[in-house]
């Protein structure tokens, strides 16, 4: 398994792996086939990603194959650009291999070396998985966005969640 941050030439394996994770979890913010995305959109995306000095996306790849990622988007102003807001994706049959502690570590590592003090992210209530992930990695509960989502006709609340780093 390597974890690396996203190339270019990555573009159309990082599509295809979005979509898979979209389609097997009831938990993204985009839906199956609802978002868009082509190969040539991601591309000026990775190329913007990469122009920001407090954002970056990490992959983990097995085989030459892209099996999860962590975005982390800085924020846009001087009084908000030390902090992260995170999103974490790995296809289904790769979950539970600790690949998810493997992204984060990763990202904070990173973090650390762009002057990143404060990583955040919201999780729905019911992700039993992700919720014990973040916790297990230092995360901790600072509220909860109420009817924040709407999976299956029912509104579904989230945590905020954060992590400080020295």
């Amino acid at each position: 398994m390597q974890i690396r941050e996203l190339e270019l030439h990555d573009a159309a394996n990082f599509v295809d792996l979005l979509k898979q994770i979209e389609e097997e979890s009831k938990f993204m913010l985009f839906e199956s086939g609802e978002r868009k995305l082509s190969t040539d959109q991601q591309e000026k995306n990775i190329e913007i990603f990469k122009q920001q000095p407090n954002s970056t996306i990490i992959v983990a790849e097995e085989n030459e194959m892209l099996v999860g990622y962590i975005a982390a988007t800085g924020g846009e102003a001087n009084r908000n650009a030390h902090i992260a807001s995170l999103t974490l994706g790995i296809r289904k049959t790769f979950q539970n291999q600790g690949i998810g502690t493997a992204l984060i570590g990763a990202l904070e590592e990173w973090a650390r070396e762009h002057h990143i003090h404060r990583l955040e992210l919201t999780v729905a209530i019911q992700h039993e998985k992700a919720l014990s992930l973040y916790d297990k990695v230092g995360f901790e509960i600072e509220g909860t966005k109420k009817h924040s989502l709407r999976i299956g006709g029912l509104f579904i609340d989230e945590y905020y969640m954060s992590k400080l780093l020295n």
